[in-house]
């Protein structure tokens, strides 16, 4: 997704059913959205593991960090639009590399946060 014209990017990871699969977050900086070419940058994480308890933002390094086995969890993941610049991009992506293999349903959806341009209308982020 282009985060040029927005201040970052927030991905939420939900994990439904499955209580043992696990899998590394990292997020890319990209150069397009095939990507051509990526590479890791440091980003926040909060974990939302058991009920409505939040844990800590926790700052990532472009390692990433593992999910937790269970059912029914929640991870913001923030990255901001500067990170990716420093790395010479403006396309965010979230990658998750299973490292438990046991089947996980769940989803993940993005916000662009903080446009920078004011407006009703609005340009698109996926080229």
């Amino acid at each position: 997704v282009d985060v040029s014209n927005h201040q970052g990017a927030l991905f939420i990871v939900y994990k439904g059913v499955g209580t043992t699969g696990t899998s590394t977050i990292t997020v890319e900086a990209c150069d397009d959205v095939t990507p051509s070419n990526s590479t890791a940058v440091p980003f926040y994480y909060k974990a939302i593991t058991s009920t409505d308890v939040q844990g800590a933002v926790t700052a990532a390094t472009s390692a990433g960090f593992a999910t937790t086995a269970g059912s029914s969890q929640i991870y913001a993941v923030q990255v901001d639009a500067q990170e990716l610049a420093s790395a010479g991009y403006k396309y965010a992506r979230l990658k998750a590399v299973e490292v438990v293999d046991s089947p996980v349903l769940g989803g993940i959806a993005i916000a662009l946060l903080g446009p920078k341009f004011g407006g009703s209308a609005t340009n698109t982020a996926i080229d």
